[in-house]
């Protein structure tokens, strides 16, 4: 049986519990990160603990604990579950006040709540997947517009992956404007000769953490980055195509909308990527 946080305890998961009065439960007012785990060690912990302030700060909202709590309570976890590979789930809410209100509850008089707890994935960095490369659809991309903030407001991405699950393929890329904005949980790329090309940084997309590290590993391996939006059409017509987040760090896609890209196997440049980002991120894992 896991071992998970709850407001400060360490508990059975079957003894864990959250108010019905929870925000997150009642208004999805709360914010989640996801840390990869990989041979027992904290994948891109800094970039995790870095955007959680920014989406509590986003919100005004305020974090029960510091960052270096966060770190012992995440090394806590990965011990007494004994994870060596997989992830950490974390989610800070504004708090259980004594009623509904659509109005937040004072700070001084609500606590925030905070909940962490373990997923157990082994083979996790040798995914099959990865070899195989992922199928996608593409969908409208009906969200709301401050995409850049965390939260648990994960209602149309869940829909779109059961889209993609209905249609027989892996996940969705949503599209607004005639343009891809990402993946239903991850940042989309395609790669047209040796550049690589991805939406730039706005409200519109999640910032990914492993989307900060796999650019900067692309420069630094003379890859050309190009950041700029690009259409479904254009990505049919691309020499490959991936995906990054922290539970699949580099995917490939090797169709869309039932264009296979390429000769429909994963490409050279994805695979290197994904070599480089996993060397790397165990080198420097915490």
């Amino acid at each position: 049986m896991r071992t998970v946080y709850v407001n400060g305890e360490y508990l059975p998961e079957t003894e864990a519990k959250v108010s019905i009065f929870d925000r997150a439960f009642l208004m999805a007012d709360g914010v989640y990160e996801v840390t990869s785990v990989l041979g027992g060690k904290l994948i891109d912990f800094d970039g995790h603990a870095r955007r959680l302030q920014r989406s509590l700060g986003e919100l005004d909202m305020q974090s029960p604990v510091t960052t270096e709590e966060l770190l012992e309570i995440h090394r806590e976890l990965v011990r007494v579950n004994e994870v060596d590979e997989g992830m950490i789930y974390l989610q800070i809410t504004r708090g259980a006040p004594d009623d509904r209100d659509f109005v937040f509850p004072d700070p001084e008089t609500t606590a925030p709540t905070i909940v962490l707890f373990t997923q157990s994935k082994p083979g996790l960095a040798d995914s099959p997947k990865a070899k195989e490369g992922m199928k996608v659809i593409s969908i409208e991309d009906q969200r709301w517009s401050r995409r850049d903030i965390k939260t648990v407001q994960l209602l149309y991405p869940s829909m779109g992956k059961m889209m993609a699950k209905k249609a027989g393929k892996d996940d969705a890329w949503m599209v607004e404007d005639g343009s891809v904005t990402e993946g239903t949980s991850n940042n989309a790329y395609i790669v047209k000769g040796d550049t690589i090309v991805t939406r730039g940084l706005s409200n519109d997309i999640l910032h990914g953490i492993t989307r900060a590290a796999v650019l900067r590993f692309a420069e630094e391996a003379q890859m050309k980055v190009e950041e700029r939006p690009f259409t479904i059409e254009e990505a049919q017509g691309a020499d490959e195509a991936f995906i990054t987040s922290a539970s699949t760090f580099v995917m490939p896609v090797v169709e869309i909308d039932g264009v296979a890209l390429g000769d429909g196997t994963p490409g050279p440049r994805a695979a290197r990527l994904r070599e480089i980002y996993l060397e790397e991120s165990r080198k420097m894992a915490i």
